[in-house]
């Protein structure tokens, strides 16, 4: 199963597949980033899943080959109480994905995306971390935004303004 997904990413040129990946998948993982030379990133969940923490990811990724990494999902890692800047720096070189989402709350299972740099994201701290870590070029960087269902655009905007600003006070 895991052969057919890096075949579709080889196919259409993808260089990071964002997963989830059981315990026990890791043998054959090594193998396919070895031959496809495509990296997984493990993306990290909100509390009580099995990737929720920034040990569990580093563990989980300890000792396979260098492809294998991580997509630091902020608001995920924010939820859990984990922060989002010590994850990117403590993962390093193996940060080949990052979901950028803010939240209202911090160390709650529940809580929701406000604009970044609006909760308890240190968004041009992220910006520095990942200029540090020597992110990927072709790396995957999402802006995530879901607490507007119904009408995101303004929020949206504003998040990217966010980012922008973070940017630019990060050089």
């Amino acid at each position: 199963a895991n052969k057919k997904v890096f075949d579709f990413a080889k196919k259409l040129g993808i260089r990071t597949i964002t997963a989830d990946p059981a315990h026990d998948a890791f043998d054959s993982l090594d193998k396919l980033v070895a031959e496809y030379d495509i990296r997984i990133a493990i993306h990290n969940h909100g509390p009580t899943h099995r990737y929720n923490k920034l040990e569990s990811v580093a563990s989980a990724i300890q000792g396979h080959d260098k492809r294998i990494g991580a997509c630091v999902d902020c608001g995920h890692y924010l939820r859990s109480g984990e922060d989002p800047v010590k994850c990117v720096l403590t993962l390093g070189d193996r940060v080949y994905g990052v979901h950028m989402k803010d939240e209202a709350e911090m160390n709650t299972p529940k809580s929701s995306n406000v604009v970044l740099g609006k909760g308890h994201l240190d968004v041009v701290g992220l910006f520095k971390a990942l200029r540090q870590v020597k992110f990927p070029a072709d790396g995957a960087l999402s802006l995530e935004y879901e607490a507007n269902p119904q009408n995101p655009i303004d929020e949206m905007k504003a998040c990217l303004e966010a980012a922008r600003e973070a940017i630019a006070k990060s050089a």
